[in-house]
């Protein structure tokens, strides 16, 4: 059994963060992830993917992100247990005993739920036709935006990754960007420069049209998209790209107890933590008045979640705030030589 002052569910940028502040303040942490590799949704679905509203970051992808966040909590030995999901969750005492699908159980006072939406998958074109083109022609997450260069990229959807994808892409591809309403969900900032790319040529822009068939034998040729359910237009294409955000399931989550709503789970904004005691929630999967899901609120949650657990974990010791950069204790657990 491993023995932990806390345990971390989930590995993206949130759940990094967390073990980092987990460690600076001399609490012992593991993560626990069913996907098999670090980075959560950043890995997953938009490694390439330029991020904007980190602070100090001008400008990084998904990756990049990630790669900043191991190389944070390198100076620490935290232990991953990846491609594994936590099953079950029981109160003993004044810990919880954890177990997972492979059978790796753990005894802690903290559980940490950073698991961004749960399990997820994409939403997928209800076009049955679409399906023997998955991930040859047709995808629903870029993992490589190379294989796109010089190609011609249709996109569809109308959030933040549509329209992000169609910016970003339309810098060495030919893009079409389909949307099946005038209005767009993503970030005003972002429509308005996707309509300027579309007067001045660089994005193909279709409202109020949907696919209604796919056409290539070993490849995808072409696509069929209908306008308002009359006319039909025909477009040659090599790529399909569709972003129509994500199916969510809480998985096991769903039978812990825990105060959900809307597959989201409620949290006080003093600890983060649930109605259960010892359980906090933070990042997509916590909802609070004034919630905004962005990675920023995550690593804040991170942060306050952190610190609460040190009343578990120790709770003989008084925990003292000291600032990390005049802390000699904090700069030695990160290997930094003090003054």
């Amino acid at each position: 059994m491993n023995k932990t002052d806390a345990l971390i569910i989930g590995a993206g940028p949130t759940g990094l963060f967390t073990a980092h502040q987990l460690k600076l303040i001399g609490l012992d942490c593991h993560i626990v992830d069913n996907l098999d590799k670090i980075g959560g949704q950043c890995i997953e679905l938009y490694p390439d993917k330029p991020i904007y509203d980190i602070p100090a970051i001008p400008e990084c992808s998904g990756k990049e992100l990630i790669d900043y966040l191991i190389k944070q909590i390198k100076p620490f030995d935290i232990k991953f247990h990846l491609s594994e999901r936590v099953e079950q969750v029981k109160k003993e005492k004044d810990h919880w005993i954890v177990k997972t699908n492979n059978e790796t159980t753990f005894l802690t006072p903290n559980i940490i739920i950073a698991g961004g939406v749960g399990s997820f998958e994409p939403r997928k074109f209800t076009l049955k036709e679409c399906e023997k083109f998955e991930n040859k022609s047709v995808f629903y997450s870029i993992k490589d935006k190379n294989i796109f260069e010089g190609k011609t990229v249709s996109i569809f959807g109308g959030g933040d990754s549509a329209l992000d994808w169609a910016i970003e892409l339309s810098k060495n591809s030919k893009v079409n960007l389909i949307h099946r309403r005038d209005d767009f969900r993503g970030a005003q900032a972002t429509v308005d420069k996707v309509k300027e790319l579309a007067k001045s040529g660089k994005i193909n822009l279709l409202t109020k049209y949907q696919i209604s068939d796919v056409k290539g034998s070993e490849k995808l040729e072409s696509i069929d998209i209908k306008y308002d359910e009359k006319e039909t237009k025909n477009l040659k294409t090599d790529f399909v790209l569709g972003f129509f955000g994500l199916i969510m399931q809480l998985g096991p989550i769903a039978n812990w107890g825990l105060n959900i709503d809307k597959k989201t789970i409620e949290v006080d904004t003093e600890k983060f933590e649930t109605n259960q005691k010892g359980i906090y929630a933070i990042g997509d999967i916590c909802n609070y008045p004034g919630k905004l899901k962005l990675i920023l609120s995550g690593f804040h949650e991170g942060a306050l979640a952190a610190r609460a657990c040190f009343k578990l974990a120790r709770p003989n010791e008084k925990y003292r705030f000291e600032f990390t950069t005049s802390s000699k204790t904090i700069k030695k657990r990160l290997g930094v030589k003090s003054d």
